[in-house]
C-alpha cells in the first residue's frame, strides 16, 4: 500500500486566472478582425471598426477610469488573476496602443474598397479647388455659426474639454508683436462628422451610387482664419479626450434617486481625463502643453497615423447601399400566434418560445398591447432596463394606463450610459399615471419580466413574459435573445412575490421556480455544478452566457472538469476562467461566437445523467449579476422545449466554424476555421438559424421595423 504524497492542486493560484481587462480587451479585438474579414459585406466591416471604436471608448471610460483611480487610492487587492491595478494599466496601455495601430490599419484599407465601390472619404488636400471653395461656403453656411474658439493665456484659463468631443488645437501668431497664441476650437457633435459633398454642388454630375465625403474637422481647420480674423493661423491638430464616466452614487443619501442621477449624470462631462487621441503629427511643444493642463502623462496618450474617434463611421453604415450590406430578412411569428387568436387563449393552451432575431418580437409588443386594450386584464407589472428611442413597449403602458388599468413599471435608473433615456420615460410614464419605482438600493434591477393579471371565469389568471433580453425593438432586431410567454401558475406567483420584493418591503428568500440574484442564484448554480461534478465522467454542463468572471464558480467549474466532467461554454464576451489546462481544465472548452448578431441570451444546461435541468434568464456568471443585481433565471420545463433549446441553439452553436473563436489556455483566441484543413467546410451557426427559420416559415412573419 503506498500513501499519495501529491499535493492537492490550489485552484484558488492566480495563474489559473485570465485577468478581466485583458479578457475584454481581447473580445474587442475579436470584433476588430471582423472588420478585416471579406466575408462579410463591405459596410458590415464598417460597422465592426465602429463598434471596435464605440467599445474601445466605453472600455477607458469604466474600466480603465476605474483602474487609475485604484491606482489614485492606493489599492493593493489583488484580483483571481493576481495583477496590481497599475500592472494592469501598463499591460493594458501596450494591449491598446497595438490594437489602435491595427483599427487604423484597417481604416486604410477599408477606406480603398469604399472607393472602389463609389463611396469617397477624401482629405481636404485631396479636393478640387472647386470643391474646396463650395466647402467654405458650406462652413459659412452651417459650421461657423455654431463655433466658439476659445482663448488660452493668462487672461483665459484653459477650456474645459468634454468628454469624447473632437477639438482642434489651434497654433496661432500675432501679426503686430509676433507673439504665439493658442486657442481650442471644439468640432460640434451636432454636425455630421462625414460632410457630404454632393449635396454642396447639385448641379455636378455624380454616377448615383457615387458619394463623396470629407472630415468635418477638416472643413474647419482650412477655415480657421474666419474665426481669427488680423491673426495668422500656423497650424491645427486634432484630438479627442476621453473622461472617467463611472458614476459613484451615493443612494442611500439620495432623497430623490432621479434626480441625484441627473446630477450625476451632468458630473460625467467633467470626469478625470483617462486617455487623449493625438494625430501622430501633432508636435512635441503642443503635446506637452495639452498634458500639462489635462492633468495626464504620456501613458495616458494614444497617437495614430490617420483619423481619430472612428465610432463616427457608423454614419456610412447608414446609407442606402444593400449590395454592401447584409441582406434583409424577416423574422417570423410562430404559427400559434400568427392566426391572430387571442394570446391570452393561446397561452392557456401552450407555452411559447422565441428565439429572437430569428423569431419575431412582435409577440412580445403584441402581449402587452393586448393586455393594455383587454378589458378583463386588470395589472400590468415589468421591468425596464434599455428601452431605446421611441420604445414601442412603453406607449403600451402609457396607453394601458389610460385605459384604467393598474400598471408598474420599474426602470432601472442606473442602466449605464442608458441613464439619460430611462429618466425621460420614467417622467413620461409617471406623468401617464404609471406606478414608476426605481427598485431597491445598491442593487441594479436588470431582471427582464412583464406580469399580467387577467380577470377569467375561474378566477384572476397570471400571465407572464420572460426573456434574457431587453424591451428593445431596436436591438431586437441585432441581439439574440430568448423569450417566454407562459400562463404557468408557479412561475406567475414566483413573479408576483418578485416584484414585492422590487416594489415594496418583502424579504422573500424562497421561490418555487425561479433563481433569483442575490438571493438563491449563486448556490443553485453551484448545487447543480457540483451535482455534475459528482457524476464524474457521466456529467455534461453547457453554458451560454456574455461574461465568465466569478472565481467560486470558476473553481466549482475546475473541479467538475478534474472529474472528467464534459463542460462546454459558449462565451461572447470575457472569461477568466482558462480551458484547457493539464489536471486543472483539460475538459472544459470555451468558445466565442462574434458574427452578424450580437450573442446575448443566457442558458445554463446540467444534463443529471438523464434527468436534465435548464435555466434561462438574465444573468452572466459575474459577481456584479450574482451579488449585486437582481437577476432572475427561470427553469425550462418541458421537455421538448429544452430539447429544441440543447440541439438547435446550444450544439449548433458549438458546432460553429466560420464565426467561433476558441479561448487557448494563455488567453488568447483562435479561429476555429484555421485549424480546419483547406477542403473542410465551414459552418456559421447564424447563418444556419436563418436558412432554418426561413424554411420552417417560408411566408416569414411582419417585420419589427414595421412597429
Amino acid at each position: 500500500m503506498t500513501n499519495d504524497t501529491t499535493p492537492p492542486i490550489d485552484l484558488g493560484n492566480a495563474s489559473l486566472y485570465i485577468n478581466r481587462e485583458l479578457s475584454q480587451i481581447e473580445f474587442n479585438k475579436r470584433v476588430l478582425d471582423e472588420s478585416f474579414n471579406r466575408d462579410h459585406p463591405l459596410l458590415e466591416r464598417v460597422k465592426f471598426l465602429a463598434i471596435f471604436a464605440s467599445n474601445t471608448d466605453e472600455f477607458f471610460m469604466v474600466r480603465v477610469s476605474g483602474l487609475k483611480q485604484q491606482v489614485l487610492l492606493g489599492v493593493t487587492d489583488r484580483p483571481a488573476d493576481g495583477l496590481l491595478p497599475r500592472e494592469q494599466l501598463v499591460t493594458t496601455h501596450r494591449r491598446m496602443t497595438a490594437l489602435m495601430e491595427e483599427s487604423t490599419a484597417s481604416w486604410r484599407q477599408l477606406s480603398a474598397a469604399l472607393a472602389d465601390e463609389g463611396i469617397q472619404v477624401l482629405d481636404y488636400s485631396e479636393l478640387k479647388v472647386s470643391k474646396q471653395k463650395k466647402l467654405a461656403e458650406y462652413f459659412e453656411r452651417e459650421i461657423f455659426p455654431v463655433l466658439t474658439p476659445l482663448a488660452f493665456d493668462p487672461g483665459h484659463p484653459f477650456p474645459h474639454i468634454s468628454n469624447l468631443s473632437i477639438s482642434l488645437a489651434v497654433l496661432l501668431r500675432d501679426p503686430v508683436n509676433n507673439e504665439p497664441h493658442f486657442a481650442r476650437v471644439k468640432v460640434p457633435a451636432s454636425l455630421p462628422r462625414l460632410v457630404p459633398l454632393k449635396p454642396l454642388d447639385p448641379d455636378e454630375y455624380l454616377l448615383p451610387t457615387e458619394q463623396k465625403f470629407a472630415w468635418l474637422e477638416q472643413v474647419i481647420a482650412a477655415n480657421l482664419q474666419r474665426l481669427f480674423p488680423g491673426m495668422e493661423v500656423v497650424d491645427s491638430h486634432p484630438f479627442r479626450v476621453t473622461r472617467n464616466t463611472d458614476m459613484e452614487i451615493q443612494e442611500e443619501e439620495a432623497d430623490d434617486l432621479l434626480l441625484t442621477i441627473e446630477a450625476s449624470l451632468r458630473q460625467r462631462h467633467f470626469g478625470n481625463v483617462v486617455r487623449l487621441e493625438i494625430d501622430r503629427r501633432m508636435p512635441e511643444h503642443v503635446l506637452r502643453m495639452l498634458l500639462k493642463n489635462l492633468q495626464i502623462t504620456t501613458y495616458d496618450v494614444y497617437a495614430v497615423d490617420g483619423p481619430i474617434g472612428l465610432s463616427s463611421l457608423m454614419q456610412l453604415h447608414k446609407l442606402e447601399r444593400p449590395r454592401l450590406k447584409d441582406s434583409y430578412f424577416t423574422s417570423a411569428v410562430p404559427p400559434s400566434l400568427a392566426i391572430g387568436e387571442n394570446i391570452f387563449e393561446v397561452l392557456k393552451r401552450q407555452d411559447v418560445l422565441l428565439h429572437r432575431p430569428y423569431d419575431s418580437f412582435l409577440p412580445v409588443l403584441n402581449f402587452i398591447r393586448m393586455a393594455a386594450e383587454d378589458p378583463d386584464v386588470l395589472g400590468i407589472k415589468t421591468t425596464l432596463y434599455r428601452v431605446g428611442p421611441n420604445p414601442p413597449v412603453v406607449q403600451a403602458l402609457m396607453q394601458a394606463r389610460e385605459n384604467g388599468k393598474q400598471v408598474t413599471a420599474l426602470v432601472e435608473l442606473k442602466a449605464r450610459f442608458d441613464e439619460e433615456s430611462n429618466i425621460e420615460w420614467a417622467r413620461a410614464l409617471e406623468k401617464a399615471g404609471v406606478h414608476v419605482v426605481y427598485g431597491l438600493i445598491g442593487l441594479k434591477t436588470h431582471c427582464k419580466l412583464c406580469l399580467v393579471v387577467r380577470r377569467e371565469q375561474q378566477g384572476l389568471k397570471r400571465y407572464l413574459h420572460l426573456s434574457t433580453g431587453n424591451y428593445n425593438a431596436i436591438t431586437a432586431r441585432i441581439y439574440t435573445d430568448l423569450d417566454f410567454l407562459t400562463s404557468n401558475e408557479a412561475f406567475g406567483a414566483d413573479a408576483s412575490e418578485l416584484f414585492n420584493v422590487l416594489t415594496g418591503y418583502s424579504k422573500q428568500k424562497e421561490y418555487r421556480c425561479f433563481w433569483v440574484a442575490p438571493v438563491n442564484l449563486r448556490q443553485r448554480l453551484l448545487q447543480c455544478v457540483e451535482r455534475e461534478t459528482a457524476l464524474g465522467p457521466r456529467g455534461r454542463i453547457v453554458i451560454k452566457a456574455n461574461s465568465v468572471v466569478d472565481k467560486e464558480l470558476i473553481k466549482a467549474l475546475y473541479r467538475a472538469s478534474q472529474a472528467g466532467v464534459k463542460v462546454e461554454m459558449l462565451i461572447r464576451g470575457i472569461c477568466c476562467l482558462r480551458p484547457g489546462v493539464p489536471g486543472i481544465s483539460e475538459n472544459i472548452r470555451v468558445i466565442s461566437i462574434v458574427g452578424r448578431f450580437l450573442e446575448h441570451s443566457r442558458i445554463y444546461y446540467f444534463q443529471n445523467e438523464g434527468d436534465p435541468s435548464m435555466y434561462v434568464g438574465s444573468a452572466d456568471l459575474m459577481p456584479r449579476n450574482i451579488d449585486r443585481r437582481v437577476e432572475a433565471l427561470f427553469p425550462v420545463e418541458d421537455t421538448a422545449m429544452r430539447q429544441e433549446i440543447l440541439a438547435n441553439i446550444l450544439e449548433v452553436q458549438l458546432r460553429d466554424t466560420a464565426k467561433g473563436h476558441l479561448l487557448q489556455p494563455d488567453g488568447s483566441y483562435v479561429p476555429v476555421a484555421s485549424l480546419l484543413g483547406e477542403d473542410e467546410e465551414r459552418f456559421d451557426s447564424q447563418h444556419w438559424f436563418l436558412s432554418r427559420q426561413s424554411s420552417l416559415n417560408p411566408a416569414g412573419g411582419p417585420e419589427i421595423a414595421a412597429d
